[in-house]
């Protein structure tokens, strides 16, 4: 028979030092059989959703967590049972670890380490395993076949068999326990979940009574506390509409955003310039595009042509696409231009970026802005997708909004707002016509950007949309 162990596979990294991500839903189940990189999990980071693949093929023995619980990077969150087979433990290189009868010894991965070995996985640091000493064995009677069914029953209570009877011994599922803070000493005992709704209603557990046994905070006493009338009680679910005001606990995508927006503000200095232009033109060139075969079935808005615009305006104006670099005292120029799109969605504002975008057609710009779109309102932009902007672009015209001033994406030299396409009154010679008009603005940190090369910019931005034939003295 072949011999199987436990693998625990911990919550990674995923992406740029997020310390938790929140677990939305299970994709798999006790008992389900999963293929390597299969999706087992949809959760949420600071940043965006994202889905979890599995870093073993093998049988789910436990899931750790809960959807809605907030777990923090490297926290167990599933088991798996996986074939032994080729396992490079000392058990199961040299038998001597191994059960007599064919029992599953247990492998957790933990904490990153030289010595570890990884695990292929599509998502952050991936499942590191490392041998901590001798295997825990649990051995396995003769009547039972699969290793998963002592699992599964194990997590069910049963009589106590009599102490005579020498029935095999079955390793009991994790148990969540409550966390304890060893640099700062032991904190109020709770479980996560009951950790997370103090937070959603605002209170601090060092002020709340445990009832639990040895002093442990259930989350009754949580939900009691909040009601006293001594504290206001605040609901962590948005109140019923009869109710004169609604809260909703901030976190995830917005409340990252949030804290960048508020980090940018009062970070980089902005200033912001205006250009309102006569895009007749553009306009014209769009509509025969759109009827040319060369664009066909590919969206073409003014949102594709703005873009373009802006990354051959970077081209005379490369300031703009800088990073200002604070521990080094450098001013970082790049010589590449990701184009960072703000996007609205129901999480909160993303903005992803194309990647290399400067060196895209037309066509090729107007497929990724497609892509970018939809996987943005789907919620599935990746942490990958929203790092390494260089410059952004938000398109506020949409919405029929003429202009504004765009806050700076944490990072980034400048950010244009593209009003909306509007007919007005405009002077084409000495004589009065309808033509239609678009209003630009241009965010910049002056630190990086004099106020001569963001006009410069704006002024070739305007230049372009206004004809676009002034290209040909731009490349």
């Amino acid at each position: 028979m072949t011999a199987t162990m436990i693998k625990e596979f911990r919550l990674p990294d995923l992406g740029e030092g997020l310390t938790e991500s929140e677990i939305l839903s299970w994709k798999v189940a006790v008992g389900d059989t999963v293929a390597l990189n299969q999706v087992i999990a949809e959760v949420e980071t600071a940043k965006a959703v994202v889905e979890l693949p599995s870093p073993f093929a093998g049988v789910v023995a436990a899931l750790h967590e809960q959807p809605g619980t907030v777990v923090e990077v490297g926290k167990p969150i599933v088991s798996f049972e996986v074939d032994d087979a080729g396992s490079t433990s000392g058990a199961g290189s040299s038998g001597g670890g191994r059960p007599a009868g064919g029992g599953a010894p247990t492998e957790e991965a933990t904490a990153p380490a030289t010595s570890a070995k990884r695990e292929p996985n599509l998502v952050g640091y991936g499942a590191v395993v490392e041998h901590t000493g001798r295997p825990t064995r649990r051995a396995r009677g003769q009547a039972m076949t699969p290793v998963l069914q002592d699992r599964v029953e194990a997590q069910t209570p049963a009589p106590a068999a009599p102490a005579a009877a020498k029935q095999p011994v079955v390793q009991q599922p994790v148990v969540e326990q409550p966390a304890v803070d060893h640099e700062a000493g032991e904190r109020p005992r709770s479980t996560p979940p009951v950790r997370k709704l103090a937070r959603d209603l605002g209170i601090n557990l060092e002020d709340v009574a445990g009832s639990g046994p040895r002093g442990l905070i259930t989350r009754e006493d949580v939900q009691n506390f909040g009601a006293k009338p001594s504290g206001e009680a605040v609901s962590a679910t948005p109140a019923p509409s009869g109710d004169r005001e609604t809260r909703t606990p901030i976190k995830g995508v917005r409340k990252f955003t949030a804290a960048a927006m508020v980090q940018s503000a009062f970070t980089a200095p902005h200033v912001t310039e205006f250009l309102t232009v006569d895009v007749t033109a553009t306009m014209e060139l769009l509509a025969r595009l759109r009827g040319s075969k060369a664009f066909e079935g590919v969206k073409l808005t003014p949102l594709t042509i703005g873009a373009k615009a802006v990354l051959i305006a970077l081209r005379n104006n490369p300031t703009l696409n800088s990073r200002w670099d604070e521990e080094r005292q450098e001013i970082i120029q790049f010589n590449y231009v990701n184009l960072g799109i703000a996007a609205a969605t129901p999480r909160g504002l993303t903005v992803p970026n194309i990647k290399d975008a400067h060196g895209l057609s037309l066509r090729g710009l107007a497929t990724e802005l497609s892509e970018l779109t939809e996987t943005a309102r789907a919620g599935k932009t990746t942490p990958a997708d929203l790092a390494g902007g260089t410059i952004s672009i938000t398109n506020i015209g949409v919405f029929g909004i003429d202009a504004g001033t765009p806050i700076l994406n944490p990072g980034e030299a400048a950010i244009v707002a593209l009003g909306a396409v509007r007919k007005a009154p405009w002077v084409v010679g000495d004589e009065l016509a309808v033509r239609q008009v678009m209003s630009l603005s241009l965010s910049f940190d002056h630190r990086l950007v004099d106020g001569e090369q963001g006009s410069r910019f704006l002024a070739d931005l305007g230049a372009i949309l206004s004809d676009p034939a002034m290209v040909m003295t731009m490349i």
